[in-house]
C-alpha cells in the first residue's frame, strides 16, 4: 500500500479566488446535509472569506497530497504569545473520509512547533467537524456560543450561516518547547 504524503504550501494572493470557491463548495456539503438546501449566496460569504484571508497575521495554506491540492487552511499565527488559531480548514469535496484531514492537521502542528495552544470553532450543526476536532485532533470544547452567550471576539461571526448561529469554541493545548518557555519568561 502506497503511503500518502501530505505537505503544506503557502497560497499566493492570486490563488485566493479558487481557494474561496473550493472552501465554499466543501462547506456547502454540510449545510445541504443539515438544512436540505443552500441559502442565497455562498457559505461563508465572500466578504467573510476576504476578511479571513487578508487578516493581520493570517497564513493561507494549500493542503497538498502527493503534490496535488486537496484542501486548505487559514491560520492566525501570533509570534509573540504562540497562541494560534485555525480560522478555516477544508478538504475538497470528495477528498474527505480518507484520513487526509488528520494528516493535514498533523502537518500544521509540525509546521508551528512553538505553538502553546490552538483555538478553532465550528457551527453547532457541523457534527463531522466536532468529531474531527475532538476525537481525531485532540481539541477540547471550551465554550458554547448561542443567543444567550455570544462570542465577544467575533460578534455576528456566524451570521452568514443558516440555522440559529450556535457554535462551539475548541482549544488544543500543546507542550511548548524550551525555547518558547524561555522567551515567555
Amino acid at each position: 500500500m502506497k503511503t500518502i504524503q501530505i505537505t503544506l504550501a503557502e497560497a499566493e494572493p492570486g490563488d485566493h479566488a479558487s481557494f474561496k470557491e473550493e472552501l465554499q463548495a466543501a462547506f456547502a456539503v454540510a449545510v445541504v446535509d443539515e438544512f436540505g438546501n443552500l441559502p442565497d449566496g455562498p457559505i461563508p460569504s465572500n466578504e467573510v472569506l476576504d476578511g479571513a484571508l487578508n487578516a493581520r497575521h493570517a497564513e493561507v495554506l494549500h493542503i497538498l497530497c502527493d503534490g496535488r491540492k486537496v484542501g486548505g487552511a487559514v491560520l492566525t499565527i501570533n509570534a509573540e504569545t504562540h497562541r494560534n488559531s485555525l480560522d478555516l480548514f477544508f478538504l475538497q469535496v470528495g477528498k474527505e473520509g480518507n484520513g487526509l484531514g488528520i494528516k493535514a492537521w498533523q502537518a500544521i502542528e509540525q509546521r508551528y512547533p512553538e505553538t502553546i495552544s490552538w483555538q478553532t470553532h465550528t457551527p453547532y450543526f457541523e457534527k463531522r467537524n466536532i468529531h474531527f476536532y475532538v476525537n481525531k485532533c485532540g481539541f477540547k470544547i471550551i465554550e458554547f456560543f448561542n443567543k444567550h452567550h455570544s462570542d465577544p471576539n467575533h460578534p455576528g461571526a456566524q451570521d452568514d450561516l443558516p440555522g440559529d448561529n450556535d457554535a462551539f469554541q475548541f482549544e488544543k493545548v500543546m507542550i511548548p518547547t524550551r525555547s518558547v518557555l524561555a522567551a515567555l519568561d
